[in-house]
């Protein structure tokens, strides 16, 4: 009977190397902190609401670069660069 599969390890990517599950429970993890804090903030009122408004808009920029580096995989590298280039274009478009 074959062993089971590990958790912590998925299947080989195309492009050869193994994946590990981590990058993405660490992007998952900063993905809703990043959601509770402004969340939070509306919730109890503890700033005023201009503040507010700064905090979310941090929170969002931060968590459009979570996205893009744990769930799409794109860093400063040569390849990664063309991506984000390519990105850019299809949003300017």
């Amino acid at each position: 009977m074959p062993a089971p599969p590990q958790l912590s390890k998925m299947p080989t990517s195309p492009h050869g190397g193994e994946v590990t599950i981590k990058p993405y429970l660490v992007g998952v993890v900063l993905a809703l902190v990043l959601t509770a804090i402004p969340f939070g903030l509306v919730a109890t009122r503890t700033l005023r609401p201009i503040q507010i408004f700064v905090v979310i808009g941090a929170a969002a920029i931060t968590q459009v670069v979570v996205h893009l580096r744990y769930f799409l995989h794109l860093d400063l590298k040569p390849s990664s660069q063309n991506k984000l280039i390519a990105l850019c274009f299809a949003l300017v478009l």
